[in-house]
Order: structure tokens, then C-alpha cells, then sequence
């Protein structure tokens, strides 16, 4: 096989090889003409977006800087994806995010990893995990989420939490590492934050 294909199939392989930079480098060309971009560029950064991203749908919106290994090409967005300053995504391997999801700022979504074996590191082998987030979820400023972590939907990911294995649908999750606090429930349609209560109607 070569370095790609053991790339692609989740194999350990050599991240410096040619061929894979070659592509790479090609990659993070349109993702640092990205970060270049003002506000007042609204559709040259849609476009840009178009073709940076393995796939994005309606309604996306990233605030640069973004950062990402391939500059998106592994990244599977789905419908309206808010994103604030600073995402990061090793996106080696796939990166697959719902529709709907919020992701605060500073965060670090990485589907990277290294051998814990000395000699395969100091080599540089890699090897790649895809990340799945769900619809309908919230990851708060600062996360971190892990190779091969997968989060149910509608679930919220507390600020500062380190994600390193998968969050069911419809909890709240918070801590390093992070683990479920509790379940999404009724209180939370009738309180937004702390005792304070939602004073507007609730689309269905």
C-alpha cells in the first residue's frame, strides 16, 4: 500500500511523504486565502468555503482564523454550522459535523493521532480516527475533542472539557476528561441559564 492509502484506510503511516504533501499543500493554499479574507467579503468567503471543505451545506458560517491540517478537505459539514474565531481541526482523518451545531470559540476538533511507542514517534507515524458530532450540538469555548470520539445529538459539550470518548444524545457533558453531568430536560425549556427564565415563545 502506499503512504495515502494507509492514510485512508486508518492504518499508521508516514505523514511526510510526498505524494500526501504534495495534496496537502495544495489544500491549505485556499485555507490561508480564507483567513485573509474580511467581513466585508461575505461571498468570496462562501466560495472559498465551497472549495476548501470535503462538504458543506446551506447556511454555514466560519469566522477566521480557521485552522486545519488538509484546510477542510476532510471536513463534512452539514446545514447552518456556526463556528466562532479560532476552530482548529486536524483533519487528517474525517471530520463529520450535523446540522445546527454551535462551536464556541478556541476550539480543537482532531481526528490525529501519534503512537505512544517512543520509536514510531520520534519517526513521525501518525495515525487517523474520524470524529462524528451530531445534530443540534453546542461545544463551548475551549473543547477539545479527540481521534474517534463520537457526540450524540442535541447534546451540549461544557466549556474547557476534554472529550476523549463518545457523549450519548441529549446531555449535558462537562470536565477533563468530560463526562455527562446530567440529561437535557424539561427545566431547560422554561430556564436558559441559572434561574433565569425564558421570557420568549419556543419555535417548535
Amino acid at each position: 500500500m502506499t503512504e495515502k492509502e494507509r492514510m485512508i484506510a486508518g492504518k499508521l503511516y508516514d505523514p511526510m511523504d510526498g505524494e500526501i504533501l504534495k495534496e496537502q499543500f495544495g489544500c491549505l493554499e485556499k485555507m490561508y486565502e480564507f483567513n485573509r479574507t474580511t467581513v466585508s467579503e461575505p461571498e468570496k468567503r462562501q466560495q472559498l468555503m465551497k472549495e476548501m471543505f470535503g462538504q458543506i451545506g446551506k447556511g454555514c458560517y466560519i469566522e477566521p482564523p480557521f485552522y486545519a491540517n488538509w484546510g477542510g478537505k476532510h471536513v463534512f459539514l452539514g446545514d447552518y454550522v456556526y463556528a466562532n474565531f479560532n476552530l482548529t481541526m486536524t483533519d487528517d482523518g474525517n471530520i463529520y459535523v450535523g446540522d445546527h451545531v454551535m462551536i464556541g470559540p478556541n476550539v480543537t476538533v482532531s481526528s490525529a493521532g501519534h503512537p505512544v511507542e517512543l520509536h514510531l514517534r520520534k519517526q513521525g507515524i501518525q495515525f487517523n480516527a474520524d470524529v462524528h458530532i451530531g445534530n443540534n450540538v453546542w461545544i463551548g469555548a475551549g473543547c477539545v475533542i479527540l481521534p474517534g470520539v463520537s457526540i450524540g445529538e442535541d447534546s451540549v459539550i461544557g466549556a474547557g472539557s476534554i472529550v476523549t470518548k463518545d457523549i450519548p444524545s441529549g446531555v449535558v457533558a462537562v470536565g477533563n476528561p468530560c463526562r455527562v453531568m446530567r440529561a437535557i430536560s424539561e427545566r431547560d425549556r422554561n430556564y436558559y441559564f441559572r434561574n433565569k427564565e425564558i421570557d420568549m415563545e419556543i419555535p417548535d
